[in-house]
């Protein structure tokens, strides 16, 4: 496995494979690496010749200065299983590599998938976002590039980026992975306290109970049942919970049959903020 920290010493790696015809398979994280990020590689791997993990905490998505500083960074535990789930080349750039001049996003118009969920919470976080998927995919210049479900409208996001730049890869989204106990894999659960550990397992248990009303009950209804579930909940604070059209992210007021549903949820455990969302 090879560890690249330069833009140059990375491309003269990937250069010499393409020009062997080799497929570039890119699964690009913030470190604090867990198994549903080696699902990703996995399917990379199987899917391509040559597999890159990227490993850069990306300054300019935290709209929280706080979680910035206090994201986990556990670089030679990453770098550990990478090697033992086989990955060919690991980019682990520092931010003067990646933002030389300013570190500042750039703005992106997504045609409006930025202004939902997250959106409205997280000010400026989707150019971020844009920002750093755009100049990985124009340094790595995949064939082919792995995201999680868990991050749904991140996903949506880099889908509708890549459309709009006309940008030669593929975007995979791929299964949420998750604990035992259900709880989405994050790298922010390694934060979480024994206490709110034991609690968080009820956000996934209240998404598969959506599941279930949405078959029958009016979208209003749901809603407020989810509240009202959360009211009970001493170290779980609901900071949002929607159903939305999973292609425009709007929200769903009334069902139509021709829509695809997806609940989507983002609840505060103390200061950690955790994120999950099931299909309908």
């Amino acid at each position: 496995m090879n560890i690249f920290h330069t833009k140059s010493d990375l491309k003269a790696y990937l250069d010499a494979h393409k020009t062997k015809n080799k497929q570039i398979g890119f699964v690009p994280t913030m470190g604090a690496l867990h198994k549903g990020h080696l699902s990703l590689l996995e399917k990379c791997a199987q899917e391509n010749d040559i597999s890159v993990v990227s490993i850069f905490v990306n300054p300019t998505q935290f709209d929280n200065s706080d979680d910035l500083v206090k994201y986990p960074k556990t670089f030679e535990a990453d770098v550990t299983l990478l090697e033992a789930a086989n990955c060919d080349a690991i980019f682990a750039p520092s931010v003067q590599e990646i933002y030389p001049n300013n570190v500042a996003a750039s703005p992106f118009d997504f045609e409006g998938l930025e202004h939902e969920m997250e959106g409205k919470f997280r000010q400026g976080h989707f150019n971020g976002v844009g920002t750093i998927v755009k100049t990985l995919f124009e340094i790595v210049q995949p064939h082919t590039a792995y995201f999680g479900q868990k991050d749904f409208q991140q996903l949506q996001i880099v889908k509708k980026m890549v459309q709009i730049q006309q940008l030669p890869v593929i975007i995979k989204g791929c299964k949420i992975h998750r604990e035992k106990d259900g709880l989405a894999m994050s790298s922010r659960n390694s934060r979480l306290t024994d206490a709110h550990r034991k609690a968080a397992p009820v956000i996934f248990q209240i998404l598969q109970e959506v599941k279930n009303k949405f078959k029958v009950d009016p979208v209003e209804t749901i809603v407020k049942w989810v509240e009202k579930e959360f009211e009970k909940q001493p170290l779980l604070h609901l900071e949002y919970f929607t159903i939305a059209d999973e292609k425009t992210l709007k929200n769903c007021e009334q069902k139509d049959p021709k829509i695809q549903y997806r609940a989507f949820i983002a609840v505060f455990a103390k200061e950690i903020r955790l994120i999950d969302n099931v299909r309908l």
